[in-house]
């Protein structure tokens, strides 16, 4: 058994567990696994989604947007339920604004962000009328050639990239050189331009980081935000209709983190909304998240299909890896690998366990999903379940290495 002074992963109690299986939307995991017909999977729990928009609207300040970044996951259906709980979408592709598009949300509810995008991503925006978030002067001007030449008026709003960072982020967006947005001290300078160009100007984005797991942090980057917007506000063309104050809120993965404490950060906010509405009255505030909203309401499922011992250690061999899940495996930005929390989750009472390493396919040592894990004891046939993995998931994975099987998705 773990030992009382080694970090633990936090509690998971979002999915149930009945006659030792894990349930997802009151469905047995093995009884799942036969409906979506094969594996590995991902499955995610639209009940749990609800309840996390629930959560925040009690939490949060009224008053508050909620938008949806499609880039934590963007499986179709999932947007398509996301879209019926949320305020706006946020997206950064093309591809993404098709997703976003075919969901129905008005348009001007929908913003376009990303530091590359292309003349046919600037005129499929245009052409869609939804906001957006311009991110360099040669990209607005670009832009206005394009306006011109489709002879349309865009919905602009500009990114800022503040002297500020989010501290203890897991992505740091802002501070110092960067490759998204304007810098704050150029600013002043682009609006005066954008004021003179027939663009519809909504407002600021500013967004310093993502997954962070603590509120003080993250009070700090609101209020060095919400000042920097007070002073640009002074430069623009016409009174702020948006402010988007980016997401930045983290989900514990890994042992000794715990989940972020809302109550805090929405006690701060709601200070700042009530200053907001004397000081720029006419613009609505965003809250844009993405990881948060859907990360702990899924699961990726893999069999078990071996089972060895090398030279003193246990391997579980499964048929999904870091081909589908490159997160889990630690080859998505960490420098020292640590696990997700996995389990056997045909096995989740079972009390005999045992030290396993759980590897993928794949014939490179990078597929890990668990290294040295106190587990079930597992065989062939039984179901490994990463947990926190309903973003950044089979998106954020190459899919394609070694050509093995895709994974499938489904929304329960």
């Amino acid at each position: 058994m773990p030992t009382m002074n080694k970090p633990q992963h936090a509690p998971l109690t979002q999915f149930a567990v009945q006659d030792g299986c894990l349930q997802v939307a009151g469905i047995p995991l093995t009884r799942l696994a036969l409906r979506v017909g094969s594996t590995p999977f991902y499955a995610f729990d639209r009940a749990l989604l609800d309840a996390r928009i629930v959560q925040l609207r009690q939490i949060l300040p009224g008053g508050l947007q909620l938008h949806y970044s499609i880039k934590a996951n963007p499986m179709s259906a999932l947007v398509q339920h996301m879209a019926g709980l949320v305020d706006g979408l946020d997206v950064a592709s093309g591809g993404e604004l098709k997703c976003a598009l075919d969901t129905g949300m008005p348009t001007e509810h929908i913003s376009f962000a990303g530091p590359g995008k292309t003349d046919a991503e600037l005129s499929q925006a245009v052409a869609a009328q939804v906001l957006i978030h311009l991110e360099s002067s040669s990209e607005l001007e670009r832009l206005n050639h394009i306006a011109i030449a489709l002879g349309m008026r865009p919905k602009v709003v500009l990114r800022i990239n503040p002297d500020f960072e989010l501290k203890s982020s897991g992505m740091k967006m802002s501070g110092g050189s960067k490759p998204f947005g304007v810098d704050a001290e150029q600013a002043p300078q682009l609006l005066q331009r954008i004021g003179t160009l027939n663009m519809d100007f909504y407002g600021l984005q500013i967004f310093c980081g993502s997954q962070n797991l603590k509120a003080q942090a993250i009070i700090e980057a609101h209020a060095n935000t919400f000042q920097l917007a007070l002073k640009l506000a002074e430069y623009a063309p016409r009174p702020l209709r948006l402010l988007n104050i980016g997401g930045g809120f983290g989900i514990p993965y890994f042992p000794g983190e715990t989940a972020l404490e809302l109550h805090s950060i929405a006690d701060h906010l709601q200070l700042w909304m009530q200053r907001l509405a004397n000081e720029l009255p006419a613009a609505a505030v965003v809250l844009e998240l993405g990881r948060y909203l859907v990360g702990e309401a899924g699961i990726y499922v893999a069999k078990v299909i071996d089972k060895k011992v090398s030279r003193g250690q246990i391997f579980l061999v499964t048929d999904g890896g870091m081909h589908h899940h490159l997160a889990a495996s630690g080859n998505l930005g960490q420098v020292i690998r640590k696990n997700y929390p996995v389990a056997i989750g045909n096995k989740m009472a079972a009390e005999n366990k045992e030290l396993v390493n759980v590897v993928g396919p794949l014939c490179t040592p990078l597929d890990i999903l668990a290294d040295q894990m106190l587990l079930p004891v597992a065989e062939v046939g039984d179901l490994l379940v990463v947990f926190q993995s309903g973003a950044y998931g089979l998106s954020a994975s190459p899919s394609q290495f070694l050509s093995h099987r895709a994974a499938l998705e489904v929304l329960v």
